[in-house]
């Protein structure tokens, strides 16, 4: 960082005009992490925005973070495919592990936890990310198994490639699918 506040590279990235904030917001994130309160100070008095209304922004778009993330984020999708096939069981079972609901990182810093949109890998669904490595087909054993590697190695497992080889049977049909069967009949 360049200076106390640690935004003189991103200034030189932008015009310093209010229509800025949500761009600028990514790059601090990006670069710290989180929000910094200092960075939000600094970023009002350069846009000439408040703090509030800076605030109001952020916490309007949920990919902006107000504390540090853990050591390891996990990243829980919600989007439609992975939430019919039960995502929800994921935040359950940090909540009642790690007493760790969405937007929290635990008190060691070890974990936190986000709730997604969509990931866009609706073909893999459910769908978790850790530390920006997919892990998909994820089921609620293979989630705490996860978990407990996690916790104990402290690095998660390698993901299993999909090579697109896996059995029929394992596969949810898709809308094409199904209308390709419609027609064929």
């Amino acid at each position: 960082m360049t200076s106390h506040d640690g935004i003189s590279a991103i200034r030189q990235e932008f015009k310093g005009e209010p229509k800025d904030l949500v761009p600028v917001l990514q790059r601090v994130q990006e670069q710290d992490g989180y929000l910094r309160p200092d960075a939000i100070r600094s970023i009002s008095r350069w846009l000439k925005i408040s703090e509030n209304e800076i605030f109001g922004v952020a916490t309007f778009y949920a990919q902006f973070r107000f504390h540090p993330p853990g050591k390891h984020n996990i990243k829980v999708c919600m989007g439609t495919a992975c939430h019919v096939v039960g995502a929800r069981n994921f935040v359950e079972v940090l909540k009642a592990d790690l007493n760790l609901s969405p937007g929290e990182t635990t008190r060691d810093g070890k974990f936190s936890l986000e709730r997604v949109a969509c990931l866009g890998c609706c073909a893999l669904a459910p769908v978790v990310v850790v530390n920006d490595e997919v892990h998909g087909r994820m089921n609620r054993v293979k989630f705490t198994e996860l978990l407990e590697t996690l916790k104990h190695t402290g690095e998660p497992p390698e993901s299993e490639p999909d090579d697109g080889q896996q059995e029929h049977a394992d596969r949810r049909p898709e809308a094409s699918d199904v209308r390709r069967e419609r027609s064929e009949r």
